[in-house]
């Protein structure tokens, strides 16, 4: 176990009792009612933000209906977790004295900011693997955080055995009715924001937001279709409804990390089973594009969990019927990630590709390149020279250069206007120039 952010020095290993909270508004520990949704709506007010519905122009014209974005990635810490965090601390009577969590960022960040707003010290237990800037956020918040080596079920044991030796409140991510409750109110307020509302796009990885947001919906407008969305990387839900019971799937990267759960809880999966129209998944790829598409288009910077309701209206995984919202759950990207992220997005979008060329080690080669490549209105991003490449005669030099264009159709054009410039296919790279062309062939 390593070391971590300390706001404040705690005792983690006396066993001291700081406090046992009791939930005071759902007495059965399974349940979750539409009352408890309305409870949990007064109980958080004030404290998290009712955050804007935006109309998407491209995604509407490309579905023939009217799209929207409910932006929940403008939340306080970023996304829809503090809803959850806030009501199962508000719901305690006794108010606990320290809570405990582990996440590897959106919820530690929910924990932290709502216990420092009640006054309530917090510890949250973290893989040492989370972004930096997401464990920094969450000390930020005021949180003690904890790191420990290995995956994010290590640190939940960890959390697990602090409350249970020290007393104190732990804060499940997503398995807890008072949770549920509170991500429901998101609900709630889309229901008040478009009374129309005909279809609802919600991301998913334990279900604790589908389950609260479906619950809410149905309650109030049962014709409604909330459709789950997941990462067919992690297909929890997915498969827990095809086998009829609540299971886990294998732990898979994914860049939608904010969902990366094996499966719902058997609270989420009764409540998704029995409010929910449909799970669907979507691909990598899908999700890198929508990240980069709500960027450019939409001008908001959304995790790539958050993107899943777009990334499928884009890909075709769901068909938009009437009056559409995909929610945006968050937007805690870490700042490298979403380069790289918009790196793929873009090459899925058949903009930027990377293209490799045997040159002569002579003066002006490069030179030869880029200037075909310019006439064709291409970007040269990032260029290697490459003059040792062992698969390759010497005096010959790879040169491998990321290039943006304007979609396939560009590409197919500059390829063309290569093959006029005296350009050849080869078997070891995709040209060659003309100087280079007989000693590859």
């Amino acid at each position: 176990m390593s070391g971590g952010f300390r706001g404040r020095e705690i005792d983690v290993t006396s066993g001291r009792q700081l406090g046992v909270g009791h939930c005071r508004s759902m007495p059965n520990a399974t349940e979750v009612t539409i009352a408890d949704i309305e409870a949990a709506r007064r109980r958080i007010d004030g404290l998290v933000r009712v955050t804007p519905v935006w109309p998407s122009v491209e995604l509407s014209e490309r579905a023939g209906v009217s799209v929207l974005l409910k932006c929940e990635n403008l939340q306080r810490t970023g996304s829809f977790k503090v809803r959850g965090a806030h009501n199962m601390l508000g719901s305690q009577d006794p108010a606990p004295t320290r809570v405990v969590a582990a996440s590897a960022g959106n919820h530690a960040q929910g924990v932290a900011l709502a216990a420092t707003q009640r006054g309530i010290a917090s510890t949250v237990v973290m893989p040492a693997s989370a972004p930096l800037a997401k464990r920094r956020a969450t000390a930020a918040y005021g949180a003690d955080v904890e790191l420990v080596d290995g995956p994010l079920s290590l640190a939940l044991d960890r959390a697990r055995d602090l409350a249970a030796s020290n007393g104190w409140l732990f804060v499940p991510p997503f398995d807890a009715p008072a949770v549920v409750a509170g991500q429901g109110t998101l609900g709630l307020e889309l229901l008040e924001q478009v009374p129309d509302l005909e279809t609802v796009l919600v991301p998913a990885g334990g279900g604790g937001l589908l389950a609260g947001v479906a619950l809410a919906v149905k309650s109030r407008r049962p014709e409604v279709r909330v459709i789950g969305v997941q990462t067919d990387a992690m297909p929890g839900l997915v498969a827990s409804r095809a086998g009829g019971a609540s299971t886990t799937v294998e732990a898979r990267r994914t860049i939608a990390d904010g969902v990366a759960v094996a499966g719902p809880s058997a609270l989420t999966y009764a409540l998704i089973e029995r409010y929910v129209d449909d799970v669907v998944t979507v691909s990598e790829d899908a999700i890198a594009s929508a990240v980069v598409f709500l960027i450019e288009r939409a001008r908001l910077v959304v995790e790539g969990a958050g993107a899943l309701g777009v990334a499928a209206l884009r890909s075709g995984a769901v068909e938009a019927r009437g009056v559409t919202v995909a929610v945006l759950s968050g937007g805690n990207i870490d700042v490298s990630l979403l380069g790289r992220l918009a790196e793929r997005g873009l090459a899925v979008d058949g903009r930027r590709r990377r293209l490799t060329f045997a040159a002569a080690n002579v003066p002006g080669e490069l030179a030869l390149i880029t200037s075909a490549l310019a006439e064709q209105r291409a970007n040269v991003i990032r260029a290697e020279h490459d003059l040792a490449a062992p698969d390759l005669p010497v005096g010959v030099a790879r040169i491998t250069l990321s290039v943006e264009a304007d979609g396939e159709a560009a590409f197919e054009a500059l390829r063309d206007a290569l093959v006029a410039h005296g350009f050849a296919s080869t078997s070891i790279t995709e040209f060659a120039t003309p100087a280079a062309e007989g000693a590859v062939r």
